[in-house]
């Protein structure tokens, strides 16, 4: 990707508690959701890669205080996290930011705003996104310029006038499970979105290299974007949703979709912060800012009450090369070129006194001076118009967008990545950016009668498999040991996980040195960090904590 198109800007990355993944963040102090592994790399790793691919270099992770010390700690020795490729990242830790802070209550504060000093990529720890954010960084840049020219505003207030914000969405990919194991997946979390086309003659449409008539980027008309689970309370007795007439009066054209999520990844101005800052009510950026953002459209009077019609630029002026945000700095003396830092000959400086006179008397003269305002009046600055707001719609499942906020996309997810080719089989050019460089590590620690299917397996270094073990389309975590004769099929162990001999494990996520009993059989089960399952235990659809291990004690 071209420098140009990440010009100006900076990442954010928001590093949450994972309240939907509570079986393995319940020790956040330990492992916070940011590193769940997946496909055998921490999360976070693919939200940094996805800067990295975009070309951004200044990437800041917000984290409550408790998960800061493990989180600097993978920063500063995990492998997947200390690649030179990677751009160089900073962690900071509000005090005031709490595992229930909301995330445009956690743009509020103190440090966050401190932070924040240019125009700004905003997305979540557990974003998986192959498609380059090249696309969505272009098309914010294309619009905006289109804008200011549109508006016919070249002044300061074209920074602020006509900024263009984006927002990403995508369509979840069913499970890949079994039809017979699909019944006790929950689905994934969708949104209600109402989009609307963007006019032909619209001079932010980038015609496309294939089709001129066809806009550039999928790029459309955010009307609405609220979460299914809100609709459906709202419409639990009539199952009927209520749209305003103004909506349709505005774009006669709307397109609902209710089977795509928001992806949380939005390209904001500068100037969203101090927005931000002002509005105390907003508790979510996705629900109330975007929600209420894409609404002012087409709602009379939100835009104003949103404040965003208003002015965040101070009076200054723009120099070239600054951010081009709308922030504004003092202008700039060259202190070379005054004429009390440089001498002059006598001659020199009556020709220029005389030539200067001349040019004042034939402009007084002239028809146009009378309608010039005198110098010490300030021209008035433009109106504020409303800043619009713009989606990008991805259809297909290819490039791979997901959410990794519970563990059945946890799991899907880990399992699909663990079947594309390794680099060692298709080469650099070919394999994918999620590829492994190999897909077992260490070959020499698999005995020789053991089965691994290499072909959808993903087995990290130091992992010992003993023999008549069989290991079929599964992730195994670093430093694993698998007994003789165990069954492993669509599982993912992470990181130090202890299989005994002659376990079975079918459709389960084995959390960081958690401990298999002989004998045992799990089908569909999520097992706790750190946790010891006895010998001979059987059990299905169940999350293996301590607290549910403390009470079957109880009751025995």
């Amino acid at each position: 990707m071209s420098d140009g198109a990440s010009q100006g800007l900076q990442a954010l990355i928001l590093c949450g508690p994972g309240g939907s993944l509570s079986t393995f963040t319940s020790r956040p102090e330990e492992y916070p959701k940011a590193l769940i592994p997946v496909a055998n790399r921490p999360m976070i790793f693919y939200a940094i890669d996805l800067c990295r691919h975009s070309g951004i270099e200044d990437v800041t992770l917000i984290t409550p205080p408790l998960c800061y010390p493990p989180l600097q700690q993978a920063m500063d020795t995990n492998p997947y996290l200390t690649l030179p490729c990677l751009p160089s990242v900073s962690i900071i830790a509000p005090k005031q930011l709490t595992m229930t802070t909301g995330t445009a209550e956690l743009l509020r504060l103190p440090e966050v705003q401190r932070c924040i000093k240019n125009n700004f990529l905003l997305l979540p720890c557990d974003i998986i996104c192959e498609l380059s954010g090249e696309s969505i960084l272009e098309a914010w840049w294309t619009t905006q310029a289109a804008s200011k020219v549109a508006l016919g505003n070249p002044g300061p207030g074209a920074a602020r006038n006509g900024i263009l914000l984006n927002g990403s969405y995508f369509q979840p990919k069913k499970s890949e499970r079994p039809k017979a194991e699909q019944e006790s997946v929950p689905e994934e979390a969708t949104d209600f979105v109402a989009i609307g086309p963007l006019e032909l003659n619209d001079t932010r449409i980038v015609p496309s290299c294939e089709d001129p008539a066809k806009p550039r980027f999928n790029l459309s008309k955010l009307l609405m974007s609220v979460p299914m689970t809100t609709i459906k309370e709202k419409t639990a007795g009539t199952r009927r949703v209520l749209l305003r007439r103004s909506l349709v009066q505005y774009c006669g054209r709307v397109r609902v979709l209710t089977a795509f999520r928001d992806a949380h990844i939005y390209v904001f101005p500068y100037w969203v912060k101090d927005l931000l800052k002002d509005q105390a009510k907003l508790d979510s950026v996705s629900e109330d800012f975007i929600g209420n953002w894409a609404k002012s459209a087409w709602q009379a009077g939100l835009g104003d009450k949103m404040g965003l019609t208003k002015d965040f630029d101070p009076p200054g002026v723009l120099i070239p090369g600054t951010r081009q945000h709308g922030a504004f700095v003092d202008k700039v003396i060259d202190l070379q070129r005054m004429s009390s830092t440089k001498s002059y000959p006598k001659t020199e400086v009556t020709s220029f006194l005389a030539g200067l006179k001349s040019a004042e008397t034939s402009f007084s003269s002239s028809p146009f001076s009378s309608q010039c305002s005198s110098p010490q009046s300030p021209q008035p600055r433009p109106p504020t118009a409303l800043p619009q707001l713009l989606a990008y719609v991805h259809r297909g499942s290819t490039p791979l967008i997901r959410r990794i906020d519970n563990s059945a996309v946890l799991l899907s997810t880990s399992l699909l990545l663990a079947k594309l080719p390794s680099v060692e089989e298709v080469g650099p050019e070919k394999a994918s950016s999620f590829a492994h460089a190999k897909k077992i590590t260490h070959p020499d620690n698999i005995a020789p009668r053991s089965a691994v299917t290499e072909k959808d397996c993903l087995i990290d270094r130091n992992v010992i498999i003993e023999e008549t073990a069989v290991v079929k389309e599964s992730v195994i975590g670093a430093e694993c040991h698998i007994g003789s004769s165990a069954r492993i099929h669509r599982c993912v162990l992470m990181d130090g996980a202890v299989v005994e001999s002659r376990a079975e494990l079918t459709g389960c996520i084995i959390g960081h040195r958690a401990h298999i009993g002989h004998g045992s059989v799990l089908r569909n089960c999520e097992v706790q960090d750190a946790l010891v399952i006895p010998t001979g235990t059987i059990a299905r659809g169940e999350k293996l904590m301590v607290e549910v291990a403390m009470a079957d004690e109880v009751d025995e």
